[in-house]
Parts: C-alpha cells; sequence; structure tokens
C-alpha cells in the first residue's frame, strides 16, 4: 500500500491525487525549487541526517507505505523552508487520514488572525498567503 496515487499528467482538468505532504514537496517544486537544491537543503541540524534527490523525488511519484521518521521531517522543513509543525502536519493528513484543525500550541494572536482567514473567501486567502510567503522570504533574503 502507498500513501498516495502519481500526479495526473500535466494538462488534464482532474484535481491532484497527491498526498498532503507529496504535495508540499511538488508544490515547492512547482514553484522552481529543484530537488537538487531541496536535498542540499535537506539537513536536520540536530544529527546531520541528509536527505538525498532520489528520496524527495520518490516521496512525490512514489511515496512509501510509512510517514518518513521526525529527524526525516526535520530535514524536510530544512529543505522546503517551512516549520516543522507544517511538515508534521501534512505527513499526519497523507499517511494517517488526520487533518489538524486545532489551533492548540499557538498563542491568542494566531488564533484571532486565524478566526479573521477563516471567513474569507478564497481570492482573498490567496491574496493574504502570497503577503505572508513574500514576507517570509524576504526575512530570509535579509538573514
Amino acid at each position: 500500500m502507498t500513501a498516495a496515487a502519481p500526479a495526473p499528467d500535466a494538462g488534464t482538468d482532474e484535481p491532484s491525487t497527491l498526498g498532503a505532504l507529496s504535495k508540499l514537496i511538488q508544490d515547492a517544486n512547482d514553484r522552481g525549487l529543484s530537488y537538487a537544491k531541496m536535498s542540499q537543503r535537506a539537513v536536520d541540524t540536530s544529527t546531520g541526517t541528509k536527505l538525498s534527490k532520489p528520496y524527495l523525488q520518490r516521496l512525490v511519484a512514489n511515496p512509501p507505505a510509512n510517514a518518513p521518521s521526525e529527524i526525516q521531517m526535520r530535514a524536510l522543513a530544512n529543505a522546503l523552508r517551512v516549520s516543522e509543525r507544517r511538515v508534521k502536519a501534512a505527513a499526519a493528513e497523507q499517511w494517517l487520514g488526520y487533518v489538524a484543525t486545532e489551533l492548540a500550541g499557538y498563542n491568542d494572536e494566531v488564533r484571532i488572525i486565524v478566526g479573521h482567514l477563516a471567513g474569507m473567501p478564497e481570492p482573498e486567502l490567496r491574496r493574504w498567503r502570497a503577503m505572508i510567503e513574500a514576507d517570509e522570504r524576504a526575512r530570509r533574503e535579509n538573514d
């Protein structure tokens, strides 16, 4: 049993059948982050564990039956420049069918912001996401 089917052929109108973590990786690749660059970044700083380019490609094209380990997820978060929480939520959705919807662990400010965003139409959500991601990129470039 695998966690996700391969993506449909380009040009079809079918929705993606990728699992959540596979989609997170594929989306980064679609935005121009090569698998080679992902692999260079995919290092768990606490253990030195590195993820190979073929492993990253396999997570998208033919995911293994088991989710990546916690160490591998930390390396994935570094590769994708996203939070470890986001990678773990995507893995939980893909391999366990669990969709994280709670805001446990976040402070009141974050919960208030999410509450405002939750009622917005899709185009407005996309606009806010683009602004947040642009801010994150700018901060990384200035570090």
